[in-house]
């Protein structure tokens, strides 16, 4: 509708919303923009409010001092490793799992179901998973990022729904006639027609991989197995202790205040880069799925 066609209400109304979606924008947009330009500005000058749409004392101590930490490069090649492999094994096992128990002539798959689901709302705690683990001999292995974690039930049932209602069984049928079997239906029909929910369920396992810290605080032991965020955390804490006074005398405190937000903003930026820089590749399926399993009138 053009401008000048509206009336006055209509336009207002435009205005508006206009205006409420630009502040919704800048709300989400600002806090990142902020964290880029803190990572190379003056900590001093940050702290003071003095740097808020331009940076200010510009250096890239921060980055220095986190890229000439060997850690670094082992917890990248640690989380790039586990979240690749783990998200392969997690699908794997979650799609031909949801297959199965989309079939309705599986007679057992309510059950396995219901079972599945129970772990959704009830588990051991964590010093029984703990002592399970360490009878396994999968703590401080890398398996232990992968193995007990191999299927998220609620990713599992998007899965098994997306199978069940998008998939005609008259597909089947005349797949059947062609002398499909269900391998080979799985295989050469439903994953084709399934890129839209599988790439988002990939997506979602991949994200999940890599931000997990939690399994590798309480499992891993091993510096050479830390995942990245752990690595970014051991920074991050090594350099508060610093700035509150572990360096080497008044100078050190003083140089380590300077550069300490650098350092903590930098360490963001290089956990999330990643997962940043992969999301537009993959944002045409994730708009396609993410609504994938929802009631549909």
């Amino acid at each position: 509708m053009a401008l000048k066609n509206m009336d006055g209400k209509e336009l207002a109304f435009r205005i508006a919303l206009f205006a409420v979606c630009a502040l919704i924008f800048l709300a989400i947009v600002y806090p990142l923009y902020f964290i880029v330009i803190a990572s190379f500005s003056d900590s001093t000058l940050v702290a003071n409010g003095k740097v808020l749409l331009f940076p200010k004392g510009v250096s890239l101590f921060g980055y220095k001092e986190i890229f000439q930490d060997s850690r670094i490069w082992i917890g990248y090649r640690n989380t790039v490793f586990y979240t690749l492999f783990g998200t392969l094994v997690n699908m794997l096992f979650t799609m031909p799992a949801a297959y199965v128990l989309s079939r309705k002539e599986f007679k057992a798959r309510r059950v396995i179901m219901f079972l599945f689901v129970v772990t959704m709302f009830f588990n051991g705690g964590l010093i029984p998973t703990y002592l399970l683990m360490k009878d396994l001999h999968i703590t401080n292995t890398f398996w232990v990022f992968i193995l007990p974690f191999c299927v998220n039930i609620f990713y599992l049932i998007i899965a098994r729904t997306f199978f069940e209602s998008s998939l005609p069984p008259e597909l089947y049928e005349a797949a059947v006639m062609d002398g499909c079997t269900h391998f080979m239906y799985f295989v050469k029909v439903a994953l084709p027609l399934s890129k839209a929910m599988i790439s988002v369920i990939a997506l979602y396992y991949l994200v999940g991989h890599w931000n997990d810290f939690f399994t590798a605080l309480v499992y891993i032991r091993d510096n050479n197995l830390q995942p990245l965020q752990i690595v970014l955390r051991d920074i991050l804490l090594s350099n508060q202790a610093f700035q509150n006074g572990a360096g080497t005398g008044g100078a050190a405190g003083g140089y380590a205040q300077r550069y300490a937000d650098q350092i903590k903003y930098g360490v963001i930026i290089v956990s999330s880069l990643p997962i940043l820089v992969l999301y537009p590749f993959l944002q045409k399926y994730f708009e396609k799925g993410v609504m994938i399993g929802s009631v549909k009138g």
